[in-house]
């Protein structure tokens, strides 16, 4: 059977030909819609909304709020020409060239992003090779001269770049002080660079599926080359500073946090977030001012009302704790970076460390002061390449040509550099392993990480960032674990099995990065739940973290509350071994009882309410080859056996801190 179509115009011609048939109106006839005559429908002002309602109970995003791309001074110097528009269109999940001449692809995209280039001398050393600039013709440019032009790459030209980095920054500073240089003309080349930056967030920011944020990084440390780098991020571009502040406007973060107090008077609301404070060498998380006086509330409150986060993992290693300070953590040695950041000097671990710094802070509010450090916590890249890696088993590191390759990141003999490179390799710079020659340097205890995790309402800068400032966040070391963390009084074991339990979760508790009061008639409850990566390893253990103060003094305890495999043992609060292992000759793995997600309502059973406390959780996933271990095996030579060969992947939540009444906020 044949079917026709007849559109409506050629339906009413056709019905317009009919004649005066009864049985046909005549519908050309204006009469009904004459002005004047009665509405054929009552006005209504019902609306319906385009978005998809967004559940109570929120959402998990992931994204990497650290990214350098070729804006910033170091990253242009050692090869990388990628764009802010490069690296978001990498986060959406494009394939980007490496500086190395190799392309690089995240494994799935990512919901949002941030351009975070140094805003000293943004842009500037991009300009200075340009030869077409009118600051290139400076003669302290001359060397930079078309230094990432196309086919200017190889060992050669590494030599070059390392001697041209170690002497631009402080020539270019010494001839702006001695007036050979206009310091405006260094600005506007860096307003030029911001606008850009701006631009490009704007231009990819997607609300609903990809979010990118107006950011920078402030790039100070402390005259023994303690590191205090800050990520400033935005939470709109409808207002901005014209340009970013940098350690040449002061070196003294409190003074950042001055003009960002100054620019949120103006509607420019923004937060910064502390990084690699394990190469602070004690100075992140003092217990005295830049002045050296004692820390006081005013400082206090506007340290905390400026970072509400600290990002407690990136390439540069992990900043949660280290062995020294947590002996009785037996994961206290995950990605170990010793070193001050740029240097090869030890950083102390007082003072640097994430889990000392809560506890530094609970102690001081268990004295009457303001806690300066009640931070919620993320993990980021901070890639020099615009483009994260955060796969072991495919880690191109983070500097572009100056780790691009396994010798150079030191997880493979390096004789062939000695020969090359000659005398610019010091006797200090090779490291004898086992009769083999490596690099020594900081890049061998680099590592794959991280991400920051969110719980919002939606994938929108108001919703992520409103997420952010109530600290409803979580780290992990490159893996997409979610993690969720709540307590109350009063919450059960149906929360973990019942539909809409989350709901009941934040009806009935706080989340992560919330306080909660302690009540002395008894112990709260504590919901943890982790969901494994489906492209990573299974979960071994769930964990909380428990720090507190009793008679003046800090104690911490790690508890294994949720196991693969059987339940914590009561004594000792450890899981049993879940018998998961890693063949190192091909890097492949056997999973044991490792678990699709865990979770667990707990209670702490040393549980005592005049102590303030404060709880994170903390999920391991079972062992996986360290990408130093894909290098060698890549490369077919034996693994450099001063390196772990395995790590464990992991989470961490946002603290939840347990107040006494005396100490509410």
């Amino acid at each position: 059977m044949t079917h026709f179509r007849i559109g409506s115009f050629a339906l009413a011609l056709l019905l317009s030909f009919a004649g005066c048939s009864e049985d046909v109106p005549n519908v050309t006839d204006p009469s009904p819609f004459r002005r004047g005559g009665p509405p054929v429908f009552e006005t209504s002002t019902e609306v319906f909304e385009r978005r998809a309602p967004t559940p109570p109970e929120r959402n998990a995003y992931f994204g990497d709020l650290h990214v350098h791309t070729t804006y910033s001074f170091d990253a242009f110097a050692f090869g990388t020409v990628a764009t802010p528009s490069d690296a978001y269109r990498y986060a959406r999940g494009e394939a980007l060239r490496h500086p190395g001449g190799f392309d690089v692809q995240l494994r799935e995209p990512l919901d949002f992003y941030a351009v975070t280039d140094h805003a000293m001398f943004l842009g500037v050393v991009k300009t200075a090779a340009d030869t077409s600039t009118e600051f290139s013709k400076h003669a302290l440019s001359e060397p930079l001269h078309d230094l990432n032009a196309p086919g200017n790459d190889g060992t050669l030209d590494l030599l070059r770049r390392l001697r041209t980095f170690g002497t631009f920054i402080p020539d270019m500073v010494a001839a702006i002080r001695g007036g050979e240089i206009d310091a405006e003309s260094v600005l506007e080349i860096s307003r030029s660079a911001w606008r850009d930056t701006i631009d490009a967030a704007d231009l990819f920011n997607d609300p609903g599926r990809f979010t990118t944020f107006a950011a920078y990084e402030y790039t100070s440390s402390s005259d023994d080359r303690g590191n205090l780098h800050r990520n400033v991020i935005f939470r709109d571009t409808d207002k901005l500073p014209d340009v970013p502040f940098s350690r040449f406007h002061s070196q003294n973060p409190e003074g950042l946090w001055d003009w960002m107090d100054a620019l949120r008077e103006q509607g420019v609301e923004s937060l910064a977030i502390p990084h690699n404070s394990n190469g602070s060498n004690g100075q992140m998380f003092k217990l005295v001012d830049w002045a050296g006086d004692p820390l006081d509330d005013a400082y206090a409150q506007q340290r905390i009302r400026n970072e509400p986060l600290v990002e407690i993992s990136q390439v540069k290693g992990t900043s949660e704790t280290h062995p020294s300070l947590s002996p009785n953590d037996e994961w206290a040695d995950f990605e170990i970076m010793p070193y001050r950041v740029a240097t090869m000097l030890p950083s102390d671990p007082p003072g640097s460390y994430v889990r000392d710094a809560l506890l530094r802070g609970l102690k001081l509010e268990s004295q009457g002061i303001t806690n300066p450090y009640d931070f919620g916590v993320v993990a980021a890249s901070d890639t020099h390449t615009g483009a994260i890696s955060d796969d072991e088993s495919n880690f191109f590191s983070k500097v572009g040509l100056l780790d691009a390759t396994p010798d150079l990141r030191g997880s493979v003999p390096m004789p062939w550099i000695q020969a090359t490179l000659g005398s610019l390799i010091q006797p200090d710079l090779v490291q004898e392993v086992e009769g083999r020659s490596y690099l020594r340097a900081a890049t061998s205890t680099y590592g794959a990480s991280g991400l920051a995790g969110v719980w919002a309402e939606e994938n929108t800068r108001e919703a992520i960032y409103d997420a952010f400032r109530r600290k409803e966040t979580f780290a992990t070391s490159g893996t997409r674990i979610r993690l969720r963390f709540f307590a109350g009084h009063g919450l059960d074991a149906r929360l973990l099995e019942e539909p809409g339990a989350l709901a009941q979760a934040y009806a009935g508790g706080v989340p992560m990065g919330s306080d909660l009061e302690a009540r002395p008639e008894a112990a709260p409850q504590f919901v943890a739940w982790a969901l494994a990566d489906a492209k990573g390893a299974p979960l071994q253990r769930l964990q909380i973290i428990k720090g507190w103060v009793a008679e003046d003094e800090t104690h911490e305890q790690v508890y294994d509350v949720a196991c693969s495999q059987g339940e914590p043992d009561p004594e000792s609060h450890r899981c049993a071994d879940n018998g998961a292992s890693v063949d190192l000759t091909d890097c492949s793995t056997a999973p044991g009882s490792g678990a699709p997600q865990l979770s667990v309502l707990w209670e702490d059973p040393d549980f005592d309410a005049t102590e303030p406390a404060f709880y994170y959780a903390r999920v391991l996933e079972n062992p996986v080859c360290r990408w130093s271990t894909w290098d060698a095996l890549r490369e077919e030579v034996e693994r450099r056996a001063d390196l772990p060969p395995t790590i464990q992947e992991r989470a961490w939540s946002s603290p939840i801190g347990l107040l006494p009444n005396s100490l509410e906020r």
